[in-house]
C-alpha cells in the first residue's frame, strides 16, 4: 500500500522539485555528502540491494579518534503526516535527545557501552536498558562503529532523553540519529548521510519495523518522502524559507505501543481508499514544496485508510481533532502510531490556543492529562552540538 503511493507521490515531488538537483549514493559510489544537505531541493539514498545487509563498512580501516568527546542532538519527528503511512516525515524543532559519546580505555577495543541514561520522566528512562545490544542508541551507534571500521578503541555513550517513550514523535529514532551522528563526529566525519540513515534503520527495525519515516527526517531535518525501501531511495522536501510553519504537538499520559498501533491497521484496502490516499499525499507533497499551509493541513487531516483505525485506540483523539479545527488549525491527525496529537498553523498565537483547546478535548473527551508545545520545522537534522579534543 504505502509503497505504491510512495511511488506515485515521489513523482509529483520530483517534476516539482527538479530531478536535476538530485544526489545518488551507492554502494560502489559512496560519496562523502555531510549532514547539512539542506540546500538540496532533493536527495536520493540508494542502499544494498538486501535490507538485511544494512552494515556495510564504508571508511578505510581503522579511524583514528579526532576528539575525545562528542555530544549530539537529534529532533523528534512526525511521520506518516497523516495519509503518508510509512513514507512521509518531517523533523519538528525545540525537542529531542542529546547523546554524548567518548573514547573510553576501559572500554574493549572495537566496542561500545551505555554509560548512564538520563531524562525529565526517571519511571520511563529506567525502564530503557544499558545493553548496547537492546538500545536504540547502542545499535546505531555500534552499526557506526562496524562501518567505519573502528577496531582499536571502544567508546562509552550517555543519553539523555528528552522525548517521552512511545508518543508517536519517533523517540528511538532521536536516540538512534544523535549516536550515530556523533560516532561518526568522534572518528573525523567519513560516514555519508547514506551511511548514518542505514545505521539508524538497523536500530529502528528491532523496535517498530523497517521504516525511515522517523530516522531520515531525524537525520536530514525538514519533510523527507521515502519513495522506496529496496532499494532504499529518500527524497527531501523543500518547504520554503519565507513561509511560516507551525506543529501544534498535544501529548497525553497515555502509551500507545508502535507494535499494538500496527496491530490495528487492514491487511488490505478498497481500490476507491487507496486513490483516494494517494491523491491526498499527492497534495500534501504539493503543498509542502509551494508552502501551502492550508493545503498542506487539508491533506492531513484527510488520512481514510490508518487513521479511522488507530484514533479509536487514544481516547479522546476524535474529540481533539474536532476541536483543533474548532479552533482555527488547518489540519489535525495523529503523529506516527500516537497517542500524540499534531495540528498545522501559520501563526505562533494560533497555535498556543489550539493547543490549549486540545489538551481540553483530550481531559474531557478522553480522561487523559495532556501538555501541547508550539514548534516550528527543524530544518537542520541531527547535529554536533559540542566536542573536545582533550
Amino acid at each position: 500500500m504505502a509503497a505504491t503511493a510512495a511511488t506515485a507521490v515521489a513523482a509529483a515531488a520530483a517534476a516539482a522539485a527538479g530531478m536535476r538537483t538530485s544526489i545518488s549514493t551507492t554502494p560502489t559510489q559512496n560519496r562523502r555528502e555531510k549532514l547539512s544537505c539542506s540546500h538540496f531541493s532533493t536527495f536520493r539514498c540508494v542502499s544494498p540491494s538486501s535490507k538485511t545487509q544494512a552494515v556495510v563498512q564504508s571508511a578505510a580501516s581503522d579511524p583514528s579518534p579526532v576528539f575525545s568527546s562528542v555530544e549530539s542532538f537529534a529532533p523528534a519527528t512526525v511521520a506518516n503526516l497523516g495519509p503518508g503511512f510509512d513514507f512521509l516525515g518531517c523533523a519538528v524543532d525545540g525537542v529531542g535527545d542529546i547523546v554524548t559519546v567518548s573514547v573510553d580505555q576501559s572500554v574493549a577495543p572495537g566496542n561500545l557501552s551505555i554509560s548512564s541514561i538520563s531524562g525529565d520522566n526517571y519511571a520511563a528512562v529506567s525502564k530503557l536498558s544499558r545493553n548496547p545490544n537492546s538500545n536504540c542508541a547502542g545499535i546505531a551507534g555500534a552499526a557506526a562503529m562496524r562501518m567505519l571500521g573502528v577496531r582499536s578503541v571502544g567508546i562509552s555513550l550517555r543519553l539523555h532523553k528528552g522525548l517521552p517513550l512511545g508518543s508517536g514523535l519517533g523517540s528511538s529514532a532521536a536516540s538512534a540519529a544523535a549516536a550515530a551522528v556523533a560516532v561518526n563526529a568522534l572518528f573525523g566525519g567519513h560516514l555519508s548521510l547514506r551511511d548514518l540513515v542505514l545505521a539508524g534503520l538497523e536500530s529502528e527495525k528491532t523496535v517498530s519495523g523497517y521504516h525511515a519515516d522517523n530516522i531520515a527526517p531525524s537525520l536530514m531535518g525538514g519533510f523527507v518522502l521515502i519513495r522506496s525501501y529496496d532499494p532504499l531511495e529518500l527524497i527531501r522536501l523543500e518547504f520554503p524559507s519565507d513561509r511560516e510553519l507551525f506543529f501544534v504537538l498535544v501529548s497525553p499520559e497515555f502509551e500507545a505501543p508502535t507494535k499494538k498501533m500496527r496491530a490495528a491497521l487492514p491487511e488490505l484496502v478498497k481500490r476507491e481508499e487507496h486513490v483516494a490516499n494517494s491523491s491526498q499525499a499527492a497534495a500534501l507533497v504539493a503543498a509542502v514544496l509551494q508552502g501551502n499551509v492550508r493545503v498542506l493541513g487539508s491533506a492531513l487531516s484527510s488520512d481514510g485508510i490508518v487513521e479511522p483505525k488507530r484514533a479509536p485506540l487514544i481516547p479522546g483523539m476524535v474529540a481533539v481533532k474536532k476541536a483543533a479545527m474548532a479552533a482555527g488549525a488547518f489540519g489535525c491527525t495523529i503523529s506516527g502510531s500516537g497517542p500524540t496529537a499534531v495540528a498545522v498553523v501559520d501563526d505562533e498565537g494560533k497555535g498556543e490556543e489550539v493547543g490549549k483547546r486540545m489538551v481540553e478535548a483530550f481531559l474531557m473527551g478522553g480522561g487523559l492529562k495532556a501538555s501541547s508545545v508550539v514548534a516550528r520545522l527543524d530544518r537542520l537534522g541531527a547535529r554536533v552540538i559540542s566536542s573536545r579534543a582533550d
